[in-house]
């Protein structure tokens, strides 16, 4: 098939189906409706894809790894061309992806699975600032302040190196307190896959 007969397929098969928008993006992507779909590069069928699932107009767009098999320029313009749609269509977008980068530079809600349980969950800005990675002289984390979480820990003879969660300020002089970045917390987390015990209580909530 064509991409015009993609198309074509796509308003026979949607009532919905918004052709100026379809034909719009077509035309800004510079893809020839003539040239065989299957003819395309990888970057240029991931555009296409999101062009017929945009043209139907959804509320809700619930992507699976859509970028994981693109090259890092397709991937960055797959991305913008999908925040352009959120903004222009007040789309909301459902993203499964395993690229953290991808996902820190444009989602802004986060949902951690790990074996199907999940072990954290919020507004990413919340999220990092209530995040450290914690470096000082060796302890023990039972002896933190109430309220700061240990999500990973390790440790040598001399030293303590702690991931932690809280709320509260970390005042405690003999800590050398660093950011987290998303793809350090998400890894954090994933880390805990063997720990059996109750996740943080979250409250899930679809963000529009």
């Amino acid at each position: 098939m064509t991409v015009a007969d993609h198309l074509r397929l796509g308003a026979w098969l949607n009532p919905g189906w918004d052709d100026h928008l379809a034909r719009q993006r077509i035309s800004q992507l510079a893809l020839n409706p003539k040239q065989r779909a299957g003819s395309l590069s990888g970057g240029q069928r991931a555009q296409l894809a999101l062009t017929l699932a945009l043209a139907k107009r959804p509320g809700l767009l619930i992507l699976d790894e859509p970028v994981a098999s693109l090259d890092p320029l397709a991937r960055r313009e797959f991305l913008q061309g999908l925040m352009e749609a959120v903004a222009g269509q007040r789309l909301s977008v459902l993203l499964s992806s395993h690229l953290v980068a991808d996902l820190e530079r444009v989602c802004d809600y986060l949902i951690v699975l790990v074996a199907s349980r999940v072990r954290v969950a919020g507004e990413v800005s919340d999220l990092l600032a209530s995040h450290h990675r914690l470096s000082g002289p060796r302890r023990d984390p039972a002896t933190l302040p109430a309220g700061q979480e240990v999500i990973t820990e390790s440790h040598t003879d001399k030293q303590s190196r702690l991931l932690i969660r809280t709320d509260r300020p970390v005042l405690d002089p003999a800590w050398a307190v660093t950011p987290v970045s998303l793809e350090d917390l998400v890894l954090a987390y994933m880390s805990r896959a063997g720990d059996d015990g109750p996740a943080s209580p979250q409250r899930l909530k679809v963000a529009s």
